[in-house]
């Protein structure tokens, strides 16, 4: 599956929608040859700004992306859209539909929106996404937006892998801060109530409010202080202070020498689980192992042995 490196340079998005496909093939021979497009492209990396978007149900995300998206071109930017869902396309997840809900902005010559498969292969989704994400900087995207549409593990690996985490919620005052687990608030770099239009501009006031109190009670690594912004993605008001915000973040991060070693420690995060997980897949096609597993799951399951007694046999035999 031949790339051509330099369309893909000059910003060719066909030549980026293939370079995509290659590095999501299982097949070894694709995999190896990604992995040569990837090194070769690196030096032409990084000078993007990286934003993962999550959010609760019915928060507006596909609208939001939208709207800030169009907002980003209209300010002379290039921008990329990526979607992660670690669950499986057939039980749910908005990942096969964002391309037809933001039409506006699928049809604009400066966006490129790409939903990443589910899948077990190596490094799964997170891996994908990572590698997707280095070629659209190659090919010249200054913004890149990672959304999540799975809930739980998927909102941990997109704020693994960008720079800025945002967080959508809706302006429901009251319970809503029981929506959000602790481990996402902490992660959190800024939220940002949506729909805070007609009626709900109140709510959303009263919600960011009670957000602002939370967030005084947590401790947030970096000597960044998370902000709490409202805006409304369908009358597209206050974009422009999310964007602002998230500059704000970039010329903090970048003055502290914060920016580049946090990707330095994503990278080598990163490099790690891929290590394990290269691990786990050689112990799985190991003969031996695969002919005793069986048996000592059995054990394990009976209580004949202990799980550290079997582990130590697999490692043994491999």
């Amino acid at each position: 599956m031949a790339v051509d490196v330099q369309l893909l340079r000059q910003g060719n998005r066909r030549a980026l929608a293939k370079a995509i496909t290659l590095t999501e093939s299982t097949l070894a021979p694709h995999r190896q040859q990604a992995q040569v497009l990837l090194e070769q492209l690196l030096p032409d990396t990084g000078r993007s700004i990286r934003v993962g978007i999550s959010g609760v149900p019915g928060v507006g995300k596909s609208t939001f992306i939208e709207a800030f998206g169009l907002f980003l071109i209209a300010r002379g930017k290039k921008v990329a859209v990526l979607a992660v869902d670690p669950s499986s396309p057939i039980h749910g997840g908005s990942i096969l539909g964002d391309k037809t809900r933001m039409e506006e902005l699928s049809r604009a010559e400066q966006a490129f929106i790409r939903p990443s498969p589910a899948g077990g292969a190596l490094g799964g989704v997170a891996q994908k996404t990572r590698e997707s994400i280095l070629l659209c900087e190659a090919a010249g995207y200054d913004v890149i937006l990672v959304e999540t549409v799975g809930v739980g593990q998927s909102e941990f690996e997109v704020a693994g892998m960008v720079d800025f985490f945002l967080v959508l919620m809706i302006p429901n005052a009251g319970d809503e801060l029981q929506g959000i687990k602790k481990g996402i608030m902490e992660m959190v770099d800024g939220l940002v109530i949506n729909k805070a239009d007609g009626e709900s501009v109140n709510l959303a006031k009263t919600a960011r409010r009670h957000y602002q109190n939370a967030f005084h009670l947590m401790q947030h690594s970096g000597g960044w202080s998370p902000q709490v912004l409202t805006c409304s993605a369908l009358e597209k008001s206050r974009l422009e202070d999310v964007w602002a915000m998230i500059e704000d973040y970039r010329q903090q991060a970048v003055e502290n020498n914060r920016f580049q070693q946090k990707r330095a420690l994503q990278n080598i995060n990163w490099m790690k689980k891929l290590v394990h997980e290269q691990l786990d897949a050689r112990l799985r096609e190991n003969p031996a192992i695969k002919a005793e597993l069986p048996l000592l799951e059995r054990k394990v399951e009976n209580g004949e042995t202990t799980p550290y007694l079997a582990a130590r046999r697999i490692m043994e035999l491999f």
